[in-house]
């Protein structure tokens, strides 16, 4: 038996939620501390907000998938995550020069402790010290195994202690990488923007697919026609040729040739004669 939207009202049941509803709810719950740790991970403001931006329009372009994930926020975290890493900014012309540190002295020191890891291991030191994640979603985030992510996030934290002697505990290291990130003015475009942009860019690519199709359909019909229906062998190019005796007219027989041609006449042209044999 169904309920009727009035009565699910009554029962405290909240009306379901639009697409564009539920993707700007899940936009203003993440995308601003999303922008603070792709800022974590690149040292960079304006990258950090285009990575952010770029996840969650590819999460809006796959929006039926995304909503029913067991984990939206996982999904956007994960692609912008990788958008931020991505080895592609360095060709980038805008991101080849690297950006004005924080004032602070601290903020800085961590900050370029962070970026002289690995990108994996920057991953892996975020996911875990910095957002608190366990060690098994860690690795599953970052596509390792668990003894991989555990050997990664180890050798992060002795490197950041390394360069940052008061970080060595844990607790310390993620009080100040929230402190990091919430110390920058960092923002992020607003849901309706990303969204725009998002069903733009997906008719683009879906009229240049459609503009390809139909002109391989069209070279392939002119093709058809044109094409001949039966193979012609090549005609060769032309070659002298060289040996052959020149061509002699006919003239007055010699005396030789004239006494053998007597002679022939005088001999037996057919009959039993020809077969006898002459003694010598």
């Amino acid at each position: 038996m169904t309920q009727s939207p009035g009565h699910a009202h009554e029962a405290g049941q909240s009306p379901a939620l639009t697409p564009a509803q539920a993707f700007d709810a899940l936009y203003a719950f993440c995308a601003p501390a999303l922008v603070r740790q792709a800022y974590l991970l690149t040292g960079r403001r304006e990258l950090a907000q285009e990575a952010v931006e770029r996840a969650f329009q590819l999460a809006w372009q796959n929006w039926p998938q995304v909503a029913r994930d067991r984990d939206p926020a996982g999904w956007v975290r994960a692609v912008a995550h990788e958008c931020a890493l991505s080895p592609w900014h360095r060709f980038r012309l805008r991101y080849r020069h690297p950006e004005p540190p924080p004032a602070d002295a601290a903020d800085r020191a961590l900050l370029e402790a962070l970026l002289k890891l690995p990108p994996t291991y920057r991953r892996t030191l975020l996911l875990y010290d910095g957002i608190g994640l366990d060690l098994p979603e860690t690795a599953a985030e970052t596509e390792a195994s668990t003894p991989a992510a555990a050997g990664r996030l180890t050798r992060a934290r002795r490197l950041v202690a390394g360069q940052v002697p008061g970080l060595a505990d844990p607790a310390a290291l993620h009080r100040r990488l929230a402190e990091l990130a919430s110390t920058e003015r960092l923002r992020a475009a607003q849901p309706p923007t990303v969204r725009t942009y998002a069903e733009r860019r997906t008719r683009f690519w879906t009229r240049s697919a459609l503009a390809f199709t139909a002109t391989i359909i069209a070279a392939t019909t002119l093709t058809l026609r044109t094409a001949p229906t039966h193979y012609e062998a090549p005609i060769g190019p032309a070659q002298a040729i060289s040996g052959v005796p020149a061509e002699v007219g006919m003239g007055p027989l010699s005396a030789g040739e004239r006494a053998l041609q007597a002679k022939l006449r005088r001999s037996a042209d057919s009959g039993p004669e020809r077969l006898v044999p002459v003694a010598r």
